[in-house]
């Protein structure tokens, strides 16, 4: 049987009425509420408080904030007047039964009305959200298709523009070489008059001596020129190497450089600096340090449809992502940028660090400061002597420790 509280306070005015009844040392969580206009009830076991109040309340208004080990009513009149007491005393067993049940039949009426109102409102907001996705996708691919178009005009009219060009060019070589042989065969016929037999064999003797006095040039003789590169591609001491490890990243790169993931169609359909993966990771960047992240996303995007096997494309995306405060997106680039970046070897510890502490920081804009102190500390395993890390992990860890959750 539960024990009825007693030792309750309370206070009024005109339009408000507090209640103050401590908790007897339960837990908040353990409480159950249940307020009408009539009626107001506060279980938290063994222990029980329930009032008959002396007027009608607007329980829509009224609130209850538990904590510190006390639960505070605010309780508002619908009739503004000063109370004699807080409870009816006058009232029959039979008619505090029928308050109790009116009480509860509303309250779970208003709890089925809530919970509908909340699924209509969750259904509409779905909606509303599809709408605007459908309407930002559909404008993001006019755009797309208009720079495309503006793309490939602008590649024709260039085009046209050096055949042009290349025409005139062959028009002016081709009178040149005419010009030219025009002036040769005026060398090689002269139109002076015929020399005679005497002057013609001075010439050739003349001709002949030339010939005889010039000297050829010795034939460069050949030779062989050895050059012996190191094999090894990580400047890493032999006691401290880790070749498998460093022998597994190099062919994971080597395979992520061949990878082609789209279709010839559409292939057919880029330029030929488009379908190169480190071209887009450079225009991506252009575009990042410009300040459109949008577009930067687009060209990495395309970068991974073409080699999905790229760590920096993940990474440099995950950055854009956190611009865009697309904070998911962000996480899911940079695990993926991290799942990419094994083994482990100093060729790719720069890009691990990078990973952690962007996917941290993700994380900590979404107030999962744990989670985000987790990826700061592993980035300081990899770079211990990153003081901006350090300090940025300090900080995370005051806001960790002042933190205290506000139960109400």
């Amino acid at each position: 049987m539960p024990i009825i509280v007693r030792d309750y306070t309370w206070q009024q005015n005109d339009s408000q009425v507090y209640i103050s009844i401590p908790l007897k040392g339960t837990r908040a969580g353990d409480s159950s509420v249940l307020c009408t206009e009539h009626y107001l009830k506060v279980s938290f076991s063994p222990f029980l408080f329930e009032a008959f109040l002396f007027a009608p309340i607007d329980d829509c208004k009224s609130s209850a904030k538990i904590g510190n080990g006390i639960i505070l009513f605010t309780l508002y009149k619908q009739i503004p007047s000063a109370w004699d007491a807080l409870t009816s005393t006058n009232l029959e067993k039979e008619e505090m039964q029928r308050i109790r049940e009116e009480a509860i039949v509303r309250v779970q009426e208003k709890t089925k009305e809530d919970k509908k109102a909340k699924a209509e409102n969750k259904r509409e907001n779905e909606k509303y959200s599809l709408a605007v996705m459908m309407k930002i996708e559909e404008e993001e691919r006019k755009r797309i298709e208009d720079v495309k178009e503006e793309e490939r005009r602008r590649a024709t009219e260039e085009m046209e523009k050096w055949k042009a060009q290349q025409r005139k060019e062959e028009t002016r070589k081709k009178a040149e070489e005419e010009k030219r042989k025009s002036n040769t065969n005026k060398t090689m016929f002269p139109t002076h008059p015929k020399p005679s037999v005497k002057e013609h064999e001075r010439n050739c003797v003349q001709n002949s001596k030339t010939l005889k006095e010039k000297v050829l040039p010795d034939v460069r003789a050949t030779a062989c020129i050895n050059i012996t590169f190191t094999p090894r591609v990580f400047p890493t001491a032999v006691r401290e190497s880790r070749a498998a490890e460093e022998e597994e990243w190099l062919q994971k790169q080597a395979e992520a450089r061949r990878a082609i993931n789209l279709s010839d169609k559409e292939l057919a359909d880029l330029k030929e600096e488009e379908k190169n993966p480190e071209w887009l990771k450079d225009k991506g960047n252009k575009l990042f340090a410009a300040g459109d992240y949008l577009a930067a996303v687009n060209a990495l995007n395309l970068a991974i449809r073409l080699n999905d096997k790229i760590p920096a494309l993940y990474l440099n995306r995950s950055a854009c992502h956190l611009k865009l405060r697309n904070l998911h997106k962000a996480i899911e680039d940079s695990s993926k940028a991290l799942e990419l970046l094994t083994p482990p070897v100093p060729d790719n510890a720069a890009a691990r660090v990078k990973a952690h502490v962007r996917r941290g920081t993700a994380f900590c804009e979404l107030e999962l400061y744990v989670e985000g102190l987790l990826d700061y500390e592993a980035a300081l395993k990899i770079d211990p002597s990153n003081q901006n890390v350090k300090s940025d992990a300090e900080k995370i860890r005051q806001i960790i420790q002042s933190s205290c959750p506000e139960v109400e």
